[in-house]
């Protein structure tokens, strides 16, 4: 971990394991977690949209944070807190608390396009949960862009200490650290992480070290590290995959990777389907490309 603040350096949103019937998989999820540390990662983040929360009962979505406390201990823990009402959230935060954690990921109301009072005031509500709290900008999925005036003043009020930035908009890194010095910059999307690295981040909320963990951590060792032979080249090779986070399919497609890899991937709870014949061969040969590399 890097110094005290449990969201720096590399924390895995989860893929979750389902079995045959869909019905998750805890003992695998449990050895996930563990893997993903053992292979230089510093976190997980359970119940992000990557570990598909939104079709999880909340019996489920509880066991999955405590399946994750037991298996690497809460301070590596950071789960997502979202949830349609903000006192639906604050219960998520004070779950994630009495688990263990140190820390919770929040998007923004995202059961329609929230007005900055409203933000402001779910961020509020959640705060009171007493437990740090990343917000998570995710304007494609959610219609609410938390652009960085908006990000300075949530965190002036003191109800975030990070942003996870997925908006792809690598020039918002630079303004936000000059309304918000103190505002930690997480890399939000895998496919713009030499960028944000470049400009500061402090962590990164990953998707593919799920199939990859060696590698990718090694990129973004190197990238905020400011070895840039390493990491462009590493950029360069792992980017066909990279991609893939910010597609709508990327659930489905960092699964797969993980299946090629020999980890278990397996299948999605529905609304999500399976992928198109030349989606899952473009994903199958890139990640075949990335192990004849050495990357996995």
């Amino acid at each position: 971990m890097t110094d005290h603040r449990p969201w720096h350096g590399v924390l895995v949103a989860t893929a979750l394991p389902l079995d045959d019937d869909l019905c998750v998989d805890h003992g695998r999820y449990a050895e996930h977690c563990a893997w993903l540390v053992e292979n230089g990662c510093d976190g997980v983040v359970p119940n992000g949209s990557l570990g598909e929360y939104q079709v999880l009962t909340p019996d489920e979505r509880a066991k999955v944070v405590q399946t994750a406390v037991a298996a690497i201990g809460g301070s590596r823990v950071m789960p997502g807190v979202a949830a349609y009402g903000s006192a639906e959230s604050r219960r998520w935060a004070e779950q994630a608390r009495d688990a263990g954690c140190e820390s919770v990921m929040l998007l923004p109301p995202n059961a329609y396009r929230a007005d900055e009072r409203s933000v402001l005031s779910h961020y509020a509500e959640v705060a009171k949960a007493g437990i740090p709290v990343v917000a998570y900008n995710n304007p494609i999925d959610t219609k609410v862009d938390l652009v960085p005036e908006l990000l300075a003043k949530l965190h002036g009020e003191g109800y975030i200490q990070a942003v996870k930035e997925f908006s792809g908009d690598v020039r918002r890194a630079y303004q936000l650290a000059e309304l918000a010095p103190e505002l930690d910059l997480l890399i939000g999307a895998d496919d713009v992480l030499l960028e944000l690295a470049l400009a500061g981040a402090k962590g990164w909320v990953a998707g593919y070290p799920n199939a990859l963990p060696r590698s990718t951590v090694e990129l973004y060792r190197a990238a905020v590290g400011g070895d840039l032979a390493t990491a462009k080249q590493l950029y360069a090779q792992l980017h066909p995959l990279l991609r893939w986070d910010s597609k709508v399919e990327f659930v489905q497609a960092i699964k797969l990777s993980m299946d090629v890899v020999g980890r278990h991937g397996g299948r999605c709870r529905p609304p999500r389907v399976p992928l198109l014949p030349e989606q899952e061969a473009t994903i199958r040969a890139a990640t075949e490309k990335a192990v004849a590399a050495g990357l996995a």
